[in-house]
């Protein structure tokens, strides 16, 4: 099959207009690009938003060089009040499945806490307000569950409905204090990355809970970091508008973990024990995150920009790269066959997150298409750079890919 090869090449730098805090989720409406961003819902944490907005240009660049008031604001559902059917939390658009023209599918990232989706023992889901960690903003502070949901736009993403929960952890599985000190989640799933083969799409997401029910009595450190890293989980394109329970999460031979139970993380993605690598709940193990999926069309392959953590408060100066070589990712174990994570860039001093890459502003990109899901041989490298005094989203970076047979 040959093997991929990347070179890392400085560039100009450019800086988004705006804050960003997701990965990027984006798509061609007509001869427009448009690239959503931002958070939107209640967050009784860190306060309810409403800035879920869309840039749109003739590139990928020139759409995130838009000056900040030339973003639309999105139409989003209500959410709903604790204990009734609806939308929950705060969300973040962190991937986008085009089916046709104006009809997209936007795989959220959904943060809740006790407070906004309450446990109900009828049903067995939200969360009971017991034992909770503290959170980012320290010991006066809780976490946040993570979830994946799915929402559509018929009209390019100028409106939107919810079309619910695609994959989320139960409340037996969260990691509660004392054992949890990374002061970012209990647990849960999210930040995915979805791309579409064949009849499937395929989403690749962040992993947090305890592989099994948590009890700190019983806490094994090393069964916890078993379960955890980057998954994947799959779900039929004719199932999106109607998701619950219709994900399924890789169980270690096949897509056959239910939505909402244990599955098991791509091993190659995992770092060992000898290599830093332990539990997300300890707040001072390594672990990969975030990851950001495209298929290469000059490789022909798929390509995986993840970051990584490697201290309390989800701190990580680090973006990495893993290549898999196969087209099809529904046969065999072919969605498993990632290469090990190789360093694409360090920062010393600055925190990473949400790395992705971008098509470069060429005419072939254009006309191609490419989006940081469908990228050629050359892409920019993307990311949110927390340094010491400041918060931006910037590229510096340039890569250049190469098959070798």
């Amino acid at each position: 099959m040959g093997e991929f090869h990347f070179q890392l090449q400085e560039t100009d730098r450019l800086v988004f207009k705006t804050f960003v805090d997701c990965n990027m989720a984006e798509a061609w409406v007509g001869d427009l690009l448009r690239i959503f961003l931002g958070k939107y819902g209640e967050d009784p944490v860190w306060g309810n938003a409403r800035d879920l907005r869309y840039a749109q240009g003739r590139s990928v660049p020139e759409a995130m060089m838009r000056p900040e008031q030339d973003f639309t604001e999105a139409e989003l559902p209500c959410n709903a009040l604790p204990g009734e059917k609806g939308l929950h939390g705060a969300v973040w658009f962190e991937s986008l499945y085009q089916a046709s023209g104006g009809t997209l599918y936007a795989l959220y990232h959904n943060e809740n806490y006790p407070s906004t989706l309450p446990w109900e023992e009828e049903t067995g889901r939200g969360y009971r307000d017991t034992d909770w960690p503290p959170g980012l903003q320290g010991d006066s502070s809780v976490q946040a569950v993570c979830r994946i949901g799915i929402m559509r736009s018929d009209d390019g993403g100028q409106s939107w409905n919810d079309r619910g929960i695609l994959l989320e952890d139960r409340d037996d599985r969260l990691i509660r204090s004392p054992i949890n000190r990374n002061f970012t989640f209990p647990g849960g799933v999210g930040d995915p990355s979805a791309v579409a083969c064949g009849d499937f799409l395929y989403v690749f997401f962040g992993e947090y809970g305890y592989p099994g029910p948590y009890d700190p009595n019983t806490h094994v450190p090393e069964m916890e970091a078993s379960g955890q890293c980057i998954s994947v989980a799959r779900v039929a394109l004719a199932d999106l508008d109607q998701p619950a329970g219709r994900a399924f999460r890789w169980d270690g031979t096949g897509f056959r973990a239910s939505w909402d139970a244990v599955g098991r993380p791509i091993a190659s993605l995992q770092i060992d024990a000898t290599e830093g690598g332990g539990p997300v709940s300890s707040g001072r193990h390594s672990f990969h995150w975030g990851p950001s999926v495209s298929w290469n069309e000059h490789l022909q392959g798929w390509v995986m920009v993840m970051g990584r953590v490697d201290s309390e408060f989800w701190a990580g100066d680090s973006v990495w790269i893993s290549f898999n070589p196969h087209a099809d990712l529904g046969e065999g174990t072919n969605s498993q066959d990632w290469s090990t994570p190789k360093l694409l860039l360090r920062k010393p001093g600055h925190t990473l997150w949400y790395p992705s890459l971008q098509p470069p502003d060429d005419p072939d990109s254009v006309a191609a298409r490419h989006t940081c899901v469908f990228l050629g041989q050359r892409a920019r490298l993307w990311f949110k750079d927390l340094a010491p005094s400041t918060h931006r989203y910037l590229s510096e970076n340039e890569i250049v890919f190469d098959r070798k047979e």
